[in-house]
Order: C-alpha cells, then structure tokens, then sequence
C-alpha cells in the first residue's frame, strides 16, 4: 500500500477518534441518569482500545498491546461494578 494513503486514512480515522471523543465525554458529562454515564464511560474504553490499535498500526509498536489489555480489563471491571452495585436514579 502507498505509505502516503496509509498515513491519510489513518489520520482520518485518528480524526473520528477525536470527535468521537468529545461528543462521548459530552453524553458523560450531560447524562440525565447514571446509566448514560455507565454507557459513556463504557464507550469511552472501547474508543481508547481502538485508538491504541491505531497507533500500535501507525507506529508499528506492539508494546502498547499491554496497555490495550489493562484497558479492557479496567473497562470490563468497572462496568461490573457499576451495574452491580448501582441504585436507581430519582425520577
């Protein structure tokens, strides 16, 4: 593949990551309930597991991959705990 392409799409993927991003830290942040707020933060690990693949494809270093799996684990982790031990929002 022509490294010039290969640099362009992958700074318009880098590019969505970004705007993704922001409008996810916006539902975040204006979430009517905690559920929303789950659903962000959740969202938020994914993208973050997405742009490290991304860079580890950029860069071609693989020594990211350990932070990819702490992410997931993280992400995974606290999504559990938040739905285990949540209660409901008052209405």
């Amino acid at each position: 593949m022509n490294p010039t392409a290969y640099n362009a799409a992958l700074l318009v993927i880098a590019c969505v990551f970004a705007s993704s991003f922001l409008l996810t830290s916006y539902r975040i942040l204006a979430g009517p309930n905690s559920i929303d707020r789950l659903l962000g933060m959740d969202a938020i690990a994914a993208m973050m597991q997405c742009a490290l693949a991304t860079y580890i494809c950029w860069t071609l270093d693989t020594s990211v991959s350990y932070a990819m799996i702490v992410v997931a684990l993280v992400g995974f982790i606290s999504t559990v705990a938040v739905a285990r031990f949540r209660k409901r929002d008052d209405a």
